[in-house]
């Protein structure tokens, strides 16, 4: 198998078992609570996102990872942990445009996460130490925003 091939099974493995996860487990409880709370743990799992910041540490990623590509990600999950956590603090403070927030955040959040995966395949990107972070964390942060979608659609609570 070739290194591409690799990774896009890994990817899809992680996907798949993601998804399990989600289905068997996670939505089961969360299908129960009010909208608003049902959304504030998917919402914590992005609050995280912060590590992708590590695709600008030169020890982390190989000196060939193009800078555009590197930018755009750890700023964009910069960005997305910061709506996360502003929609959690806005969720949990019952604030007016808690639900909007959480829109902007999964949407911003989503998309930046199509821009990197769609990137780093065109470039080829290899990134070293930081390699878990595509085949391990963004299919479940994909995961949890279909997840986000789902609750935001049924406003329910």
């Amino acid at each position: 198998m070739t290194p591409f091939q690799i990774f896009g099974l890994q990817f899809a493995l992680s996907l798949v078992l993601g998804s399990l996860l989600a289905r068997w487990h996670v939505w089961p409880r969360l299908a129960t609570l009010p909208t608003r709370r049902a959304l504030e743990p998917l919402l914590f799992v992005h609050a995280t996102r912060y590590i992708g910041l590590v695709f600008l540490v030169p020890t982390v990623v190989p000196p060939g990872v193009p800078a555009g590509f590197a930018l755009a990600a750890a700023y964009g999950d910069l960005l997305a942990a910061g709506l996360a956590l502003l929609a959690l603090f806005a969720l949990r403070g019952n604030w007016p445009g808690a639900l909007a927030l959480t829109w902007v955040f999964n949407v911003v959040g989503i998309a930046d996460l199509f821009y990197a995966v769609t990137q780093g395949i065109r470039l080829d990107v290899q990134l070293g130490a930081a390699y878990y972070i595509p085949v391990l964390a963004v299919p479940v942060l994909l995961v949890t925003h279909v997840m986000i979608f789902a609750l935001l659609r049924r406003r329910r609570g």
